[in-house]
């Protein structure tokens, strides 16, 4: 709910000063910031979530401070909240409960890159696009991709299990974490996983932490999996009149087996943000797929005719010539969120899956939940695998109960269409009342239990993922 969540109590004067003083100590004044302007800054994330300034913010650059950090959080019993690039959208890294935020945007070193064995080992600050450029420049290829891929870090990315248009054809985050250095409240590390592609030992504890949203550990050293880069890629834009008929191409072709690296879905009011940006968008289109494939040149090009076979009924479909072509493209996509973002004071974007079947069913219901609360919405994202961004638009204090109810019915939608309420943002503090639709009560209360396992008084990123108000996560 974005109106009803009551504030988290703030530290006493003095378990504040104690733990200012005891960081100070532990990591020395330059890595410690305690000013409320310097704090501020730390205090929100890319969400609709009430900011909060933090009560100090650590400035870690090696796993050390990090430890330091927990062991302090843990002593002095004050929460502490993990930090990457603060490119949320669902409040993960909003110090909701005051305390210590734990910034490791200063951990940015790609610490090897083993082109034999395709694996790349990396601090949890490092820019998901410096990676990228890393490893391609050495003939191997990360495919997660997520629309902040210029500003996000690995470490957040690994902590919400980032998807992005890629995710249709290579998957999502978790399925390339090999292993992670794994820091726990109180200081106790813990390295997890393995440097091989294979392997059963114990649990997979690994795709646990993948996923967490910074509520068990905090990540120190990762190891990625890296698959060899494709040789060829090319670009297809495919407008059509309406958005059930983009949807119903979509269908088409994951029916036939086509498997594009990415197909992006935008709705005629996206569209309309889009031109009012700046883009010559046809004044006909009411929907536009962005599809890219890829592999050898050969298969690529037959791969591609196949796409635009199955975009029956479009207005047209356009294919990118050249890699400069391909950039104005998809930097318009990438660019959307923001044109989107000046249509009205106030955005909230949705994550939502369902199966690529029901897609169209799914824009049935985000139009007469809109309809019905007199709400806008416009909805765009990652058809390929069912992953839409349902965005709620409005400029009034006076429509947040009525946007409170649109996301409540668009997610109880969602479930009975067989769907999830998240595919790539997690659920933090924006999601984490809305549980209950889509989990048991046993089912939440078996993930509680795991929490208090890793995190017994409940001091690491609290009040996230799970709706309990209070210090604890649980």
């Amino acid at each position: 709910m974005l109106s009803s969540r009551a504030p988290l109590p703030e530290l006493s004067p003095t378990k504040r000063d104690t733990v200012r003083s005891l960081l100070e100590r532990a990591l020395g004044p330059s890595k410690v910031l305690t000013d409320k302007d310097a704090c501020e800054r730390y205090g929100a994330d890319e969400s609709e979530a009430e900011p909060r300034t933090p009560d100090a913010v650590v400035l870690a650059t090696c796993v050390d401070d990090i430890v330091a950090a927990l062991a302090v959080a843990r002593q002095a019993e004050v929460p502490i909240t993990p930090r990457g690039g603060g490119t949320g959208r669902t409040g993960g890294a909003v110090p909701v409960a005051g305390g210590i935020v734990l910034a490791t945007h200063g951990m940015n070193q790609i610490k090897e890159i083993d082109r034999a064995e395709g694996i790349a080992v990396v601090e949890p600050g490092v820019v998901l696009g410096d990676l990228h450029a890393a490893v391609e420049a050495e003939g191997w290829f990360y495919p997660p991709d997520p629309n902040s891929w210029e500003t996000c870090a690995i470490g957040g990315n690994v902590a919400e299990n980032a998807g992005g248009p890629r995710a249709f054809k290579y998957g999502v985050t978790r399925q390339y974490v090999l292993g992670l250095e794994a820091l726990l409240i109180g200081g106790q590390r813990l390295q997890v996983g393995r440097r091989t592609l294979k392997g059963v030992t114990g649990y997979d504890v690994t795709a646990l932490l993948v996923g967490s949203e910074g509520t068990l550990a905090v990540f120190g050293d990762i190891t990625l999996r890296l698959i060899p880069k494709p040789p060829a890629v090319m670009t297809l834009m495919a407008l059509f009149g309406n958005v059930r008929d983009s949807a119903r191409a979509v269908a088409r072709m994951t029916e036939t087996g086509l498997v594009p690296r990415c197909i992006e879905l935008l709705d005629g009011r996206t569209l309309e943000a889009m031109r009012r940006g700046g883009n010559a968008i046809d004044a006909r289109a009411g929907a536009m797929l962005l599809m890219d494939v890829d592999g050898e040149l050969q298969a690529c090009e037959a791969q591609a005719s196949r796409v635009a076979d199955a975009c029956k009924g479009a207005l047209d479909v356009l294919v990118a010539q050249d890699a400069s072509q391909r950039e104005k493209l998809w930097s318009a996509r990438r660019e959307m969120s923001l044109s989107v973002r000046r249509l009205a004071k106030h955005k909230l974007a949705e994550d939502v899956v369902v199966g690529r079947q029901r897609v169209v069913e799914l824009l049935d219901r985000v139009d007469a939940i809109s309809e019905n609360n007199r709400i806008e919405t416009l909805t765009y994202g990652h058809a390929g695998d069912g992953n839409l961004h349902v965005n709620f638009l409005w400029n009034d204090d006076d429509e947040v109960p009525r946007v409170d109810a649109c996301i409540e019915q668009l997610f109880r939608a969602v479930v009975e269409l067989g769907g999830t309420l998240s595919g790539e943002h997690g659920i933090g503090v924006l999601k984490a009342p809305y549980l209950g639709i889509e989990q048991s009560d046993e089912l939440i209360a078996l993930q509680r239990g795991l929490k208090r396992v890793f995190d017994e008084k409940g001091l690491l990123n609290p009040g996230k993922v799970f709706p309990k108000l209070g210090h604890g996560a649980c």
